[in-house]
């Protein structure tokens, strides 16, 4: 299944803006440029090389689509296995996390304080069920610092005009400035920018670009969150995470096709989603896992502090600025409640056959 809006869409200004979390930014939008004969050899041999999660325990840990596997009778095991195995903590230690560990605003070491972020990973994969009360402390100079160096030096500026060279001048005192701001409650969001591209059927994609600072605190926001929501993310979701993209859902969906007997497919699209994802349905879900009331109301600030079209100011009420920073991970969080786990129990307790999920 897929979701074109909020997942594989190709958005220049959010490629313009910043990594996602360090290296996924670019490869959960690629797919191959061309199709070629070679293609079906090449997917069949990478499906080859590898084996499932369920039999390599303590083997390899990156993000694959391993071949069909089948049991010591040759029966072939169910479809879960083919969707690709789950992230595990060599992926999320290449991401920013783990890079904030060991590198100052000049580039030089520096000693971490304390294990932060990295104990809160720990806590999200031992216990699932967890609420997290005490989040915000975690958004550092030090990680604000390190999000800047992230963005993109050249991305289009947002409403306040402000560009990653401007920002860079005094980023010392100005980082420290910010990070007082959103500790003592007094930072306030910005409105996206809106400006449009069209889309290949001629309609046009509304797009929000984010003052420089908002990108800073979102991207921020972001590496604390990743490391409680990639937790709990089921395996065929590959759109806009951590050692995910578009290939590996396409691989996926390559050997589901050529490993089984197929029945039927079904190509599903959420229309719109993420303009008119709903914010008091998106908050429940996000409650799940954070209790920290200083931090949702932090995702609250930006989910109402509206778009500015032409100077003009209006408000938002439903959906998260396509291209903000923030947005690929609060669709994950929505989709993760109302459509994969969904999927999972559906496909445990009522398929009658197997069921290969591809989104």
């Amino acid at each position: 299944m897929s979701n074109h809006n909020g997942e594989s869409d190709v958005t220049p200004t959010e490629s313009e803006t910043t990594g996602t979390v360090g290296h996924v930014s670019h490869g959960s939008r690629e797919t191959p440029a061309t199709f070629t004969s070679s293609m079906g050899v090449d997917r069949s041999e990478k499906a080859r090389r590898h084996k499932s999660d369920r039999h390599v325990a303590g083997e390899s840990d990156r993000s694959i689509v391993p071949k069909k596997p089948t049991n010591n009778g040759g029966v072939p095991l169910p479809a879960e296995s083919m969707e690709g195995r789950g992230l595990t903590k060599e992926n999320i230690q290449q991401s920013l996390l783990d890079r904030i560990q060991s590198r100052s605003s000049d580039g030089t070491p520096f000693v971490p304080r304390s294990r932060g972020l990295l104990g809160v990973r720990d806590a999200a994969q031992q216990d699932k069920t967890r609420q997290f009360t005490s989040l915000l402390h975690h958004i550092t100079p030090e990680l604000l610092r390190a999000s800047f160096l992230e963005l993109k030096k050249r991305a289009a500026p947002g409403v306040d005009g402000e560009t990653w060279r401007d920002y860079a001048v005094e980023v010392e005192e100005r980082i420290d400035d910010l990070h007082g701001r959103i500790h003592r409650g007094a930072y306030r969001a910005k409105p996206s920018k809106r400006m449009y591209l069209p889309k290949p059927d001629g309609r046009m994609r509304p797009l929000g670009i984010a003052a420089l600072e908002e990108k800073i605190v979102q991207q921020a926001a972001r590496t604390v969150l990743e490391g409680i929501d990639e937790q709990d993310f089921l395996g065929f979701s590959d759109g806009f995470r951590p050692g995910r993209s578009c290939p590996h859902a396409l691989d996926a969906l390559f050997v589901g096709i050529t490993k089984q007997n197929v029945n039927g497919i079904i190509d599903a699209d959420s229309r719109g989603f993420v303009d008119t994802l709903s914010h008091e349905w998106l908050m429940t879900c996000l409650e799940h896992r954070i209790a920290d009331g200083r931090m949702l109301r932090l995702l609250k600030k930006w989910l109402r502090a509206g778009v500015s079209e032409d100077g003009e100011w209006s408000p938002t009420k439903v959906g998260t600025p396509q291209g903000a920073v923030i947005s690929p991970l609060l669709a994950n969080v929505f989709l993760h409640y109302a459509l994969d786990r969904w999927s999972q129990a559906w496909r445990t307790r009522h398929a009658t056959g197997e069921v290969t999920i591809v989104r």
